[in-house]
C-alpha cells in the first residue's frame, strides 16, 4: 500500500483485541425537531433523546429560579455604595503625589463590561450552536449553556462580593477623586498625633499625610467605581466564559486523545483563551485596572469554568468521557468499553480515528477517572435493578454491571444537568 493512499476504514481503536466494526447510522433529524428516543444497540430507550418543553420546564425550574435570585443579589451587590472607608495618601510635604500610578487619566474604555459579558456568552453559545451541526443532541447544547450560565453567574456574584467588601484603588483613581486638601490640613505640618479633622476632611495616619473620600470633590459615582478595583469584571467574564469554552472543544474536538489529530484543532480550541487575555489586557491600556486585579478575575473565571464544565459533563480531560453530557435521573458509570447504553457515543464534532461510532467512542487505559467496568449510563431496565449479569470486559475480565432503573421511567424531562 502506498504511503499516502487513503484508507477506507480507520485503524481499529480497541488496542485489546484490535477489533471493531463501524455501523451505518441513519441520517439524524435536526437539533430541534420533534423525534422519538433514540434507540441504543441494547435495543433500549436511549438517553439522548429531546424531551418536551413542559418537560424541560420542570427539570430546569429550579436552575431558573437560582439563577434569577442570584443575578438578583449580584446586581444589588454591584450597585451599592463601596462597604469599606479607604485611607490614602494625595501628595508629600513637597507637593510631589505619592502614589502616581493612581494618578492615570480616566479614558474611555477599549471593552465596555456590558460588551465583555456579551462576548463572554454569545460566542460560546455560537460555538455550541454550530458542534450541532454533528452532534445533533438536545442535551448537549442544553448542558454546554445551562454550564455556560453557572460559569458566568457564579463568577460575577463571586466577584462583586470582592469587589464591595475588598476593592481597591483603580489607576485613574485620583483623577476622578479631584482632592482637595484644605488650607487648614497642611501635609506633615501636624506631627504631634492631633486630629486635623476640617469640615469633616480628616488628615491621619504618620505625619498626617493619609485621607478619606471626604476630600473628593470628583464624580460620586465615579468616586465609588474607583474604589472597587479588585478584581476585575471584565476578565472574570472573559475567562469564565472562554475558558469554558476552551474545555468544551476540547471535548468535542478530542485535542489531546488518542489520536494525532490536526493542528487547526489546537489553534481552535485555544482561541479562546487568546480572546479572554486581550480582553484583559485591554484593561492595562485604558487604565482601568491594576494587574493584580485581571490576574484575580482570571483566577475566578478559571476556576468556575472548570467547575461549571465538570458538573455538566462526564470528566475535565479524560478524553474518554469529557463529551459526554451528565443527566440527574441517572448517574453515569465510568469504566473501559465502548459507548453502547446512553446514546451520546456521537455527541462530539470529530469524526476521525473511530470517534463518532459505537467502538471508537472510549477505551480503557486513559488517566482519569476510571480503570475498568461497563462505560455508559445505565439504561432503563423494565424490571428494575437486575444482579450478577456479568461480562467480559475489553480486557478479558468478568465483571458484574447492576442495571439502574431511573426514578420514574421514561421520565426524560429530568434528564438535565
Amino acid at each position: 500500500m502506498g504511503l499516502f493512499n487513503k484508507r477506507n476504514t480507520p485503524a481499529p481503536v480497541d488496542t485489546t483485541t484490535a477489533t471493531g466494526t463501524h455501523h451505518t447510522h441513519e441520517k439524524k433529524p435536526g437539533m430541534f425537531a420533534r423525534r422519538q428516543p433514540r434507540a441504543t444497540p441494547t435495543g433500549a430507550s436511549s438517553h439522548n433523546s429531546r424531551p418536551t418543553f413542559g418537560q424541560w420546564i420542570k427539570a430546569t425550574a429550579l436552575d431558573i429560579v437560582t439563577m434569577a435570585v442570584m443575578g438578583a443579589i449580584g446586581l444589588g451587590v454591584y450597585m451599592a455604595d463601596p462597604a469599606p472607608s479607604r485611607s490614602f495618601p494625595v501628595v508629600f510635604k513637597d507637593g510631589e503625589i505619592v502614589y502616581p500610578e493612581f494618578a492615570y487619566p480616566l479614558r474611555n474604555e477599549i471593552i465596555p463590561i456590558w460588551a465583555a459579558a456579551l462576548l463572554a456568552f454569545f460566542i460560546p453559545f455560537l460555538v455550541f450552536l454550530i458542534v450541532q451541526i454533528r452532534a445533533r443532541s438536545f442535551w448537549d447544547v442544553n448542558n454546554a449553556t445551562i454550564g455556560l450560565l453557572y460559569a458566568l453567574i457564579s463568577a460575577a456574584v463571586f466577584q462583586v462580593f470582592i469587589k464591595w467588601l475588598i476593592g481597591g484603588l483603580r489607576p485613574h483613581f485620583l483623577a476622578v477623586c479631584k482632592p482637595v486638601i484644605p488650607a487648614g490640613l497642611g501635609v506633615g505640618d501636624n506631627d504631634n498625633g492631633v486630629d486635623g479633622g476640617l469640615n469633616g476632611n480628616t488628615a491621619n495616619g504618620y505625619r498626617q499625610i493619609m485621607f478619606d473620600r471626604s476630600i473628593c470633590t470628583g464624580d460620586k459615582k465615579q468616586i465609588n467605581d474607583s474604589l472597587e478595583s479588585m478584581p476585575s469584571g471584565h476578565t472574570t467574564a472573559a475567562f469564565a466564559g472562554f475558558v469554558f469554552l476552551y474545555l468544551y472543544l476540547n471535548a468535542k474536538l478530542k485535542v489531546f486523545a488518542n489520536y494525532h489529530p490536526a493542528m487547526w484543532k489546537l489553534i481552535a480550541i485555544y482561541a479562546p483563551l487568546l480572546g479572554a487575555v486581550l480582553i484583559g489586557g485591554a484593561l492595562t491600556i485604558d487604565e482601568y485596572h491594576n494587574w493584580y486585579d485581571i490576574f484575580a478575575g482570571a483566577v475566578i473565571g478559571t476556576m468556575m469554568a472548570f467547575s461549571a464544565y465538570r458538573m455538566v459533563y462526564a470528566a475535565v480531560w479524560d478524553f474518554r468521557f469529557n463529551h459526554i453530557p451528565l443527566l440527574r435521573h441517572a448517574p453515569f458509570v465510568y469504566g473501559a468499553g465502548p459507548s453502547s447504553f446512553d446514546g451520546f457515543h456521537d455527541a462530539i464534532f470529530t469524526r476521525k480515528a473511530g470517534w463518532g461510532t459505537h467502538e471508537g467512542s472510549s477505551w480503557g487505559g486513559a488517566p482519569g477517572d476510571a480503570a475498568d467496568g461497563p462505560r455508559g449510563t445505565m439504561a432503563p431496565h423494565p424490571d428494575g435493578p437486575a444482579h450478577g449479569h456479568h461480562h467480559d470486559d475489553a480486557y478479558g475480565s468478568t465483571t458484574s454491571r447492576v442495571q439502574r432503573k431511573p426514578l420514574g421511567a421514561d421520565r426524560h424531562g429530568e434528564q438535565m444537568v
